[in-house]
């Protein structure tokens, strides 16, 4: 018994990593699928409605929906590069060559950070918004949001070339998307993206909705508006559930990308399923993103159920213009009529 025992937790270790690798291969496509379905129809509906919203009299179009239309954006982009990731982990080899290697990885990572500077952006923006509101109407913020969106893109895409730059395939007994760095040049580089990627952005995000949250509390202190004080907890609840979400969802990867540089996780049992994980978090954040910035507003749930109304409109205007849709006792009276003139005749 002692023997059997001791050859099985030998033999352990190998075996459920096999087993682990052949789950996560069989998971992985369904997994994306849903990721890919689910933050397609969120990210088309945020569009629609955001596009669809016209100016209201002389008053230009709100900052905030051109910065939710470049996190969209951003977070479409994402989406477009997750089938060629999920081939290349199905497959267990990268078969798209090594331009798509160097382009892809170049685009995973500049829309990712993309996407965190845009978040970033909101919360400053919502800020000022209700900080500073006569200010912010006073100097015309609204014509700047669209410099301050291509201009996020500018430090995005600087974090991301060294992926272009160094991103190539190599060929053993199969084909990898490989990123060619020393592993002190690894290492610098996985603490760029630490530092500007994740640890600025929200360090950015809290300490705006602190200080919003500041702002009305010292508010209701002096007013004691009840609306202020209902308010008040609404914006504390919101933004204790972004932090927690933004953290719980780009946290683990960097984990994972710092026990890679390091060799610390890897080889362990449990290492594959992290891995899955972190990487089905950090992919869930173009689903993620709609429901916590789009569909939590009133305003867009107001615009989501008109858009729902003129469709349902629509498809039953289709329905009854359709002629396979018309029902027979319409056609009955012109079939009786003939019928009748027949018989006179």
């Amino acid at each position: 018994m002692e023997t059997l025992r001791q050859q099985i937790n030998n033999s352990d270790p190998d075996q459920i990593n096999k087993n682990q690798e052949v789950l996560i291969k069989a998971l992985i496509p369904i997994l994306d699928g849903l990721i890919l379905v689910t933050g397609l129809v969120g990210q088309i509906l945020i569009m629609t409605i955001l596009t669809g919203r016209r100016k209201k009299g002389n008053q230009p179009p709100h900052g905030t929906d051109t910065l939710l239309l470049a996190l969209s954006a951003a977070d479409l982009l994402l989406l477009f590069c997750l089938p060629f990731h999920t081939s290349a982990i199905t497959l267990g080899f990268w078969p798209f060559g090594d331009f798509l290697c160097k382009a892809i990885s170049f685009l995973s990572v500049a829309c990712s950070a993309a996407s965190v500077f845009t978040l970033a952006a909101l919360a400053v923006t919502r800020y000022l918004t209700v900080v500073h509101p006569a200010w912010t109407y006073q100097s015309r913020m609204h014509r700047r949001f669209k410099v301050t969106v291509a201009l996020l893109w500018v430090p995005a895409s600087a974090l991301a070339a060294p992926q272009f730059a160094f991103r190539t395939i190599t060929f053993s007994s199969t084909v990898y998307c490989f990123a060619f760095l020393s592993d002190v040049s690894q290492l610098v580089y996985s603490i760029a993206l630490f530092l500007f990627g994740f640890a600025l952005p929200l360090g950015i995000i809290v300490l705006m909705y602190a200080k919003i949250y500041c702002f009305l509390r010292h508010a209701r202190q002096i007013g004691n508006a009840p609306q202020l004080e209902r308010y008040q907890r609404q914006v504390t609840h919101t933004s204790a559930l972004l932090v927690l979400i933004f953290t719980l969802l780009w946290l683990p990867s960097y984990i994972l990308m710092f026990s890679i540089v390091g060799g610390t996780l890897k080889g362990s049992p449990g290492y594959n399923i992290f891995a899955l994980l972190a990487r089905l978090l950090s992919s869930s954040v173009a689903v993620v993103n709609p429901v916590l910035y789009g569909f939590m507003s009133h305003k867009f749930r107001r615009d989501l159920l008109v858009l729902g109304r003129k469709q349902c409109t629509w498809c039953r205007s289709c329905l009854t213009g359709c002629p396979c849709a018309m029902r027979r006792d319409t056609v009955q009276p012109f079939e009786l009529d003939t019928t009748s003139e027949r018989g006179q005749n």
